[in-house]
């Protein structure tokens, strides 16, 4: 059965607008390759792509629906006025327009990015999650006696490792209050400080509204990094090329037993139904030395680039990129705001 073209409209960060001819760019360094590889793939597709840069002004979106008339928005944006939590805010906007979205949905964004909020949810389902406690901002940090050494500090809200460095990790509490002091200057949010969980660092991703697609567990790797140092996916691990080479940091299929990595999977699937996701998500676990897996935190609408992670880990399930976002249109058609949250 051939594939019905769609008109596509796509919402791009401003200052992340690609070109539509990258010829004579090294697209694994330009900031723009997410976005460049989502739209180009589409356009080859078949579908018809209207690309849309946002800064700080919401009324273009509503022009540009009653202009071009999208079958779907495909939702690229992270943050609005270089504020992370109103990702929410774009998509609860979209859906008030009535248009049809890709990615997760605005219940799901406000419970993920919180990342008190979401660990307190996953706490009440059981799911196991790292002691810890927030730090509000303007307040001195006071450990509670349950956070035990070493602990690593990270902002409450912000996504993709920002601010995140080997100081994050502390054991001592004038190293926590410093660190905490940090956080709040830096990025103006509040802090989250919970117990490192020293082992493997995996990531899992999902696809799906009701009917979840849960792809192979995927591991961190540090191949040549120092025993000296963290083991931890900081700013520099994640996005310098040149420390990834050096250190041989890398991502690919976890070697894990097969029923652990069912166990994995299926852990995954339940912090995507607590949290309300739909669309597609990745999940980040750490696993101690004992074996015991624990649920870092939930990312819904994660990097899309080709060869990134959440792509690669499709393709070993068979889905290609063009297929994978294809499924991702199909579930964003698919869905309905105004429905009751997915059942547990």
């Amino acid at each position: 059965m051939a594939m019905k073209p769609l008109r596509v409209l796509a919402l791009i960060h401003e200052e992340l607008m690609p070109p539509d001819d990258a010829s004579g760019q090294d697209l694994m360094t330009v900031d723009w390759k997410t976005e460049y590889d989502v739209v180009s793939t589409l356009r080859s597709m078949g579908h018809e792509v209207h690309k849309l840069g946002i800064a700080d002004e919401l009324r273009t979106v509503r022009a540009a629906a009653d202009e071009f008339r999208p079958h779907i928005v495909f939702n690229l944006l992270e943050f609005f006025h270089n504020v992370p939590v109103f990702d929410q805010n774009i998509v609860a906007y979209i859906e008030l327009l009535r248009l049809a979205y890709t990615g997760c949905c605005s219940r799901g964004l406000l419970l993920a990015r919180d990342k008190g909020l979401s660990k307190q949810l996953m706490a009440y389902h059981r799911i196991p999650i790292p002691d810890f406690a927030i730090f509000r901002r303007g307040r001195t940090a006071h450990r509670p006696r349950r956070l035990a050494f070493p602990l690593i500090v990270k902002s409450l809200v912000n996504e993709g490792s920002i601010g995140i460095s080997q100081a994050s990790i502390v054991d001592s509490d004038a190293k926590l209050a410093e660190r905490v002091r940090f956080i709040h200057e830096t990025s103006g949010t509040d802090a989250i400080v919970e117990r490192y969980i020293d082992g493997r660092e995996f990531y899992v991703g999902i696809i799906g509204n009701e009917r979840l697609q849960v792809f192979p567990v995927w591991e961190l790797l540090f191949t040549k990094m120092p025993e000296d140092v963290w083991h931890i996916a900081t700013d520099r691990v994640k996005w310098s090329q040149k420390y990834q080479e050096k250190h041989g940091i890398k991502t690919d299929a976890a070697e894990l037993p097969a029923e652990t990595a069912l166990q994995v999977q299926r852990l995954c699937k339940r912090v995507y139904r607590a949290l309300g996701l739909n669309g597609y998500a990745r999940i980040d676990l750490r696993m101690d030395d004992a074996g015991k897996v624990y649920v870092i935190e939930a990312n819904p609408n994660p990097q899309l680039a080709f060869g990134e992670d959440f792509a690669e880990s499709a393709e070993r399930v068979g889905l290609s990129y063009s297929a994978l976002l294809q499924r991702i249109l199909n579930l964003g058609q698919q869905w309905r705001p105004d429905r009751s949250a997915p059942a547990e």
